[in-house]
């Protein structure tokens, strides 16, 4: 690729998906319903956790911190595949692109340390219960809480620094439906061989070795759970961890997907269609997992349904 100037006019062209007149028109639907659906939902369930006393727990600490990580995962990248879809305008600025490379990368990130957190408190309730006010205490989910954003923050910055310094052209088709980091390294006039291993730094860091060590709790808590005599306790003790595991294999089984197929252009589409579903359906279906079928979060709502009547019915009586 010829080489020219970074520009701070530099305009990129998001592709997005080619697909016929009524496809966009059903995927526009779609990713709206889907967005509104992931903000009530996550928006919901902070607000459960910091109302409702009985679910100040852990679990639901680290549950609401997923949530508002997962609102700004599809608010980085959805809104403008609406735009694109609605008024088929698929230019972007460079710093529209920068800031959804930012936001995207933080969230992504703490979305798998969360995870992992999450995996550890599940491992200890169900491995070492008699430990677990003193292993998951305040003072330890704060710390937990913090070092997850302040290392999604770092990661994010890193990312931000090292793709605004690279060369593009003034006009540059992305062959995708957001600024992902692969499709501007492969667009820019740089050389990025550097970039690429802090990439694959990244992978291992920041997902691999959380990934193992998601694997690494369930094979302790599994292991715990057959050693458990009556099956009413097994299952008392495995529904503690559905939701959890749900979640896992819903974020992860896409990821692997995508990045552990061989790279084809074929599939370009299909990429495309993959990456949509862990950035737009994943977060959207995690308040149902968690909800569905947890009686803590279903009280909870009760609990809030009925003080709302009663606040309702005081007013009108005024």
């Amino acid at each position: 690729m010829e080489e020219c100037s970074n520009n701070t006019k530099n305009m990129f062209y998001i592709s997005a998906f080619h697909i016929s007149k009524i496809g966009q028109c059903l995927l526009l639907t779609a990713v709206l319903l889907m967005y509104l659906m992931t903000i009530l939902g996550n928006m919901t369930i902070v607000l459960l956790v910091c109302l409702v006393p009985q679910l100040h727990t852990p679990m639901y600490f680290f549950l609401s911190n997923l949530a508002i990580s997962d609102v700004i995962y599809v608010s980085a990248t959805l809104p403008k595949l609406l735009s694109i879809l609605l008024t088929h305008d698929h230019w972007m600025s460079f710093y529209a692109c920068m800031t959804q490379v930012y936001f995207f990368s933080l969230s992504a990130a703490s979305d798998v340390f969360l995870l992992t957190f999450m995996s550890y408190d599940r491992y200890v309730a169900i491995c070492k219960p008699l430990q677990y006010s003193l292993l998951m205490n305040k003072d330890v989910c704060l710390s937990l809480a913090l070092s997850t954003w302040l290392i999604s923050v770092t990661n994010a910055i890193i990312n931000l620094l090292t793709t605004s310094l690279l060369s593009f052209c003034l006009t540059q088709k992305i062959d995708h439906f957001f600024c992902d980091l692969k499709e501007l390294y492969a667009i820019t006039s740089s050389d990025v061989t550097s970039r690429n291993i802090l990439m694959l730094c990244e992978d291992v860091l920041l997902v691999s070795f959380p990934f193992l060590l998601i694997i690494t709790s369930y094979v302790f808590i599994i292991s715990t759970i057959l050693k458990i005599r009556s099956s009413e306790g097994r299952l008392k003790a495995y529904s503690s961890c559905t939701s959890h595991l749900t979640t896992v294999i819903l974020f992860y089984a896409p990821v692997i997907i995508i990045y552990g197929k061989p790279e084809s252009e074929g599939f370009k589409q299909m990429d495309n269609l993959l990456t949509l579903l862990y950035t737009a359906v994943v977060p959207m279906l995690n308040p149902f997992v968690y909800t569905l079928r947890n009686k803590d979060i279903l009280n909870a709502l009760r609990s809030i349904k009925g003080k709302s009547t009663h606040f309702c019915m005081f007013l009108i009586s005024l």
